[in-house]
């Protein structure tokens, strides 16, 4: 059995999918986010930069429990417990790595800093707002020349690289990003929104998310206690 960690957000829906597409047994633990559970003592003592998803596998590799955060990380990890969604010659493999990498790197970070300063930044900074969409749309470019290349990011076949990155471009119209723009995106968007597992991965936690209305949450996210240190 694999306990999750995990909130509805695009980092734990990664994992959401992955345990979905692998059809592995799983439990899932809320780590409401804008309550602080992040911070609280037995999710730092898996999850050390608390955040989320983190996963307890009872069955780890050597017979022992074995925890991990890092989403890119428990994908990696949870693809080569089932030899699935990660390619068998070392040439895909390779690919699909180089565009986790990217995802990890580039997709995550500048996507959400593009919808932080978009959607929920207490006061409107043209230079912030203008510079994340900017490399928001700069990076949905990037997709669009590869996926006019290959039908996954990661070449002809579904891998994690796009179980990775898929949860991220939800919120496309949050960034300021319009898929018609990116019709190779579009069709990889829809090819994987049709995937049953993928329907159900990102309703896990779903109804227990809270709008970030309140100040409470908005300080948990965005203010000092994140910076605090435990």
């Amino acid at each position: 059995m694999i306990d999750v960690y995990s909130w509805a957000t695009p980092n734990g829906h990664k994992v959401h999918i992955m345990l979905e597409e692998c059809g592995l047994p799983y439990a899932v633990h809320a780590v409401d986010i804008g309550a602080g559970d992040q911070f609280k003592p037995a999710f730092l003592a898996i999850s050390p930069n608390n955040k989320i998803p983190a996963i307890i596998d009872s069955d780890g590799p050597d017979g022992k429990p074995i925890s991990l955060f890092e989403s890119g990380a428990i994908l990696l990890y949870l693809a080569g417990k089932t030899g699935r969604f990660m390619p068998t010659s070392v040439r895909g493999k390779y690919q699909t790595l180089e565009w986790l990498m990217f995802q990890m790197g580039g997709v995550g970070p500048m996507l959400g800093q593009a919808h932080h300063f978009r959607m929920y930044a207490p006061e409107k900074i043209e230079y912030a707002v203008n510079r994340y969409t900017n490399e928001a749309r700069r990076l949905y470019g990037v997709m669009d020349k590869r996926l006019g290349q290959s039908r996954f990011l990661g070449g002809a076949e579904y891998t994690i690289a796009d179980i990775a990155t898929w949860p991220w471009t939800r919120s496309y119209k949050n960034q300021g990003v319009e898929l018609e723009d990116f019709p190779n995106v579009k069709r990889w968007f829809d090819t994987i929104a049709a995937r049953a597992a993928a329907q159900r991965g990102v309703q896990v936690l779903d109804k227990a998310r809270k709008a970030l209305t309140d100040d409470k949450a908005r300080e948990m996210l965005f203010g000092a206690s994140q910076y605090v240190k435990r």
